[in-house]
């Protein structure tokens, strides 16, 4: 049956061949005449049925090149090359199955993903026992936060979760691109996707699976494959001048030679195949390569604007930065020590999910300082946090915020680039923990290649305070800078921006508005910023900046190959046309030779699929092997500014 199945899939194929024996029979038993009949039928059916199609695309507003198939086949057929007449239709049809073919080639990348989507999870029973591995399968739709679950070895990890296991070892590399399994203690966050190791876990759901990294992606790939709208306009580019072209050539044959039969030849080897079939293979090899390289692009026209681009606009914190903090210096008040102020802010920090959180959690934790559990916490929303810690109330936010708890607060000189959380203890000043934010190491070449490669503007849109900004800017060559914006400002500058196309990069909630407002938005993904990926047209799987300049140059790269091949199909078909026209190319011969035209284009066009390297690839830093997604909202900043220096 898997044998047979392509001639179901391919009925025009089957029955055009089907017509093609019963025509060769009959003229075996000098039946021809009856051969005739069946061809001119056949193909006149073919003929009405591709008409109508042609009005429905009308009615679309889309003209294309089947009026060239069509007048190609009337004219063989009112000629009486109805053998030809049977080619062109197996030509067309044919064309079509290569198409399928080739582009589920080119998209078998991109659907790997899909395959390989969890789809059920084995809830424990007995969650509470440590003996019991009881288990209940369940679909990922139906876990639900907090569930205990087990994961077998070399099973994938079906949703998002906290490892309660002592050990894990995980594979990553189809969403961070690390190619090392990599190692998770017992709390740390295992992403759905991430395939288990050798023995089996337990794991602690943090997300439903809707919510989790992984169908994340999942959705994002079926974004990408449903998507053809910029085939169809590429190639329209050439449909009138290709199909005018066509009839002049064929029309001057018939007046000059006075033999209607040339009209036919010169039309046969006119055929849009190569138009219609090279646009769509180049590009789902693009979309394919892409996807490999851990950039996911929403649909086959960002890979034409993105190949256009000519301004970029970047976010500053968790983009050009690496959005994790690190702590700097302490600086206790008097009465106070380092290690006591940094363990009680910790300590209190262990309820937040602010961006500097993690960092003064990371740094007690560097320190080997013991953190304590809170008798009683609560955050006020973009201010910060108070907790009741060994039976002394502490205060980490800021500083206006501290002030108003504890009244001796004196502000911190700070540099460019640096923030400060304040801390409070029983009502009095305790200290400040000033923290920097790195840039990306990749970030400064990344800038110099957009500039290399004819994008002429490059702009910092950022919410941070001015100095900070100014200071990372000038660090990594970005001499326009816009600061202290919000949302809608970032909107307005992204719109006034001129040459065009606009790219603009960022990540978070707060960078939304703008990357779907720019030509091309290009969300940095992989620490689960869903919001941002929602909204954008291109969504960087891998925690590198150096992927935008693979999308850049794979979308150059797919373009260009694409109207190569179409311009080696408009090529070859002029030429043989212009031959044609002195009568050496029969019609039939000439629908054969189309055929290889056809092959050629296609064989071109799936160079796509491969290409020069960009030049730029993620160092040891920029490709941890553990990515953890932030558990703030917008997977790095968590909400509002609380900070001084921080977006």
């Amino acid at each position: 049956m898997r044998a047979l199945r392509p001639l179901w899939r391919y009925p025009v194929i089957t029955l055009t061949v089907l017509v093609f024996a019963a025509v060769g029979v009959l003229h075996a038993v000098d039946e021809a005449g009856i051969g005739r009949w069946l061809a001119t039928v056949y193909v006149s059916a073919v003929v009405v049925w591709t008409l109508v199609g042609m009005v429905r695309d009308v009615l679309h507003g889309h003209v294309g090149l089947d009026i060239l198939a069509v007048v190609a086949m009337v004219a063989t057929l009112a000629v009486g090359e109805y053998i030809a007449a049977l080619i062109i239709v197996l030509m067309l049809s044919g064309g079509e199955a290569l198409e399928d073919f080739a582009g589920r080639r080119a998209k078998r990348d991109l659907s790997a993903l899909l395959d390989r989507s969890p789809r059920i999870a084995h809830v424990l029973v007995h969650p509470d026992s440590p003996d019991s591995d009881e288990a209940r399968d369940v679909p990922i739709d139906d876990v639900a936060v907090g569930d205990v679950l087990l994961v077998r070895p070399s099973e994938i990890v079906p949703v998002d979760a906290t490892l309660l296991t002592d050990t894990g070892t995980f594979d990553e590399s189809s969403l961070t691109g690390e190619s090392m399994p990599v190692t998770r203690e017992a709390g740390g966050e295992v992403l759905s996707g991430a395939i288990n190791g050798s023995r089996a876990v337990r794991i602690r759901a943090l997300r439903t699976g809707a919510d989790s990294q992984y169908q994340q992606i999942v959705a994002l790939v079926h974004s990408a494959e449903s998507s053809h709208a910029p085939i169809v306009r590429l190639a329209d580019r050439f449909a009138i001048p290709f199909t005018a072209v066509s009839l002049v050539l064929a029309g001057t044959a018939w007046a000059i030679s006075g033999d209607s039969t040339r009209f036919a030849e010169v039309l046969v080897l006119a055929t849009p195949c190569p138009l219609l079939i090279a646009a769509p293979v180049a590009f789902l090899g693009g979309l394919s390569r892409a996807a490999k390289s851990g950039v996911i692009m929403k649909s086959g026209a960002v890979i034409e604007q993105i190949a256009r681009v000519r301004s970029a606009a970047f976010d500053k914190t968790g983009t050009l930065t690496q959005g994790r903090p690190e702590l700097v210096e302490v600086r206790p008040a008097a009465g106070f020590d380092a290690d006591e102020i940094l363990q009680l802010a910790a300590s209190a920090e262990q309820y937040s999910s602010h961006v500097l959180a993690d960092g003064i959690r990371r740094a007690a934790d560097a320190r080997g300082l013991v953190l304590h559990a809170a008798r009683e916490a609560s955050e006020t929303a973009t201010n910060g946090v108070a907790a009741t810690i060994a039976g002394r109330t502490v205060v980490v936010g800021k500083p206006a915020y501290v002030a108003s708890l504890a009244p001796d607060t004196v502000r911190a000189q700070l540099e460019p680039g640096e923030a400060a959380a304040y801390v409070a203890v029983d009502g009095r000043f305790a200290g400040v923990l000033v923290l920097a934010d790195a840039a990306r190491p990749e970030a400064s070449a990344v800038i110099s290649w957009l500039r290399l490669h004819d994008v002429d503007r490059v702009a910092m849109l950022t919410g941070d305070v001015d100095s900070t900004a100014e200071s990372v800017g000038r660090q990594l060559g970005i001499d326009e800078i816009h600061a202290e914006l919000l949302p809608p400002e970032k909107v307005r500058l992204a719109a006034e921006m001129q040459p065009r196309p606009v790219l603009m990069v960022g990540d978070g909630v707060n960078d939304a508005p703008v990357l779907a407002a720019a030509d091309i938005g290009i969300a940095m993904g992989a620490k689960g910023a869903t919001a941002a990926g929602d909204a954008a047209d291109v969504v960087i799987l891998v925690d590198s900046l150096a992927k935008v300049v693979d999308a850049v140059s794979i979308g150059r790269h797919t373009l260009r190959v694409a109207l190569t091949a179409i311009w080696i199909g408009i090529g070859l078909s002029v030429g043989l046309m212009i031959v044609a026209m002195t009568g050496v190319i029969p019609a039939v011969v000439g629908a054969l030779v189309q055929e290889l035209v056809d092959l050629a284009t296609i064989l071109y066009a799936l160079r796509a699929l491969s290409g020069p390297p960009s030049g730029l690839r993620p160092t040891a830093q920029e490709e941890p092997g553990a990515v953890a997604p932030a558990r703030g909202e917008n997977g790095v900043t968590g909400r509002l500014p609380r900070s001084e220096g921080v977006e």
